[in-house]
């Protein structure tokens, strides 16, 4: 099983229009649904058939509406009522693929409530323990109240269970959490160089693995995904693609992390997994779903190097 948790997440809201023009009403094409980083990944895993349970805290109004949203398509979770409010994020996708967001920040989340989170995450790796292939994924921004090394707390848990952790977290809960040896981080480029502070994504990527990581995943838009581990470094370039929508590719690229991981399968062909996932993504109008004959098509033409 791959448990997947989101502590921030949100009901996204995608209007689709042919294009925006400031200071005119619009009249979008709507699709709303449960979201975050950890959800998308959760979402996407479900499709591809793999067992999943997403753990994330919900409440008010939009969070009943992500949990409705998510038992009417089935992706399994684990729900924790918290006081605070769902976020919302608002994504206009242009007919150009040019996409435009508006992410609120969300509630802020209390002692009581994080302990909760830790408990469940923690009984749900228990169980899943007894599956060879059980994996931890931790995505996304924290909230409001919580303290840096967060995501750190889960990995020692997942850790003390024999259970390897996926991070694609940013800046200092990225870092923060790094001396408990994530198996994978996954930051895109942008934010491998902001954390380290360093202008060489190679030498960026390192000092992550020096400073605990097993693996360091980095994400380049059209350039792809570069691994660096202690055993070498890989590299898998999507094919080409004009237009299109980026919201969720990294999120189905950290889904094929985790299938690999889980599986225990060679770099070279995880890697050119996550790609051509990640660039079937990149064709859909939303998070968490998938273009699946491109999907095919794509993991066939993939030669990582």
């Amino acid at each position: 099983m791959i448990v997947t948790v989101t502590l921030n997440p949100a009901l996204d809201i995608t209007y689709t229009i042919a294009e925006l023009k400031a200071g005119t009403t619009h009249r979008p094409r709507v699709h709303a649904q449960a979201g975050g980083k950890g959800v998308n990944v959760s979402r996407t895993l479900h499709a591809l058939g793999h067992e999943t349970v997403a753990v994330l805290p919900l409440g008010g109004f939009d969070g009943d509406a992500v949990r409705a949203e998510l038992e009417a398509a089935g992706v399994p979770h684990h729900a924790i009522p918290i006081a605070g409010a769902t976020r919302r994020t608002v994504t206009v996708v242009e007919e150009s693929g040019q996409a435009t967001g508006f992410n609120e920040s969300g509630p802020e989340l209390s002692g009581i409530e994080w302990a909760e989170i830790c408990a469940a995450v923690a009984s749900l790796l228990e169980s899943a323990v007894l599956d060879a292939s059980a994996v931890l994924v931790l995505s996304g921004k924290l909230p409001r109240g919580l303290a840096e090394d967060v995501y750190a707390e889960l990995i020692t848990v997942a850790e003390s269970l024999g259970v390897p952790t996926i991070l694609d977290a940013e800046g200092a809960p990225l870092l923060a959490a790094l001396a408990a040896r994530p198996a994978i981080v996954k930051p895109n480029a942008h934010e491998l160089l902001d954390a380290t502070g360093l202008a060489d994504p190679r030498a960026a990527a390192a000092e992550l693995l020096d400073r605990g990581a097993r693996a360091v995943v980095s994400s380049n838009g059209p350039e792809g995904l570069t691994a660096l581990t202690a055993e070498g470094t890989w590299t898998a370039r999507p094919p080409r693609i004009d237009g299109g929508n980026p919201t969720g590719a990294g999120d189905a690229s950290v889904a094929a992390l985790a299938v690999g991981l889980a599986a225990g399968a060679p770099w070279p062909e995880t890697l050119a997994d996550a790609a051509a996932l990640s660039a079937a993504t990149v064709l859909t109008d939303r998070a968490g779903v998938f273009d699946a004959e491109a999907y095919r098509r794509f993991s066939g033409e993939i030669e990582p190097c």
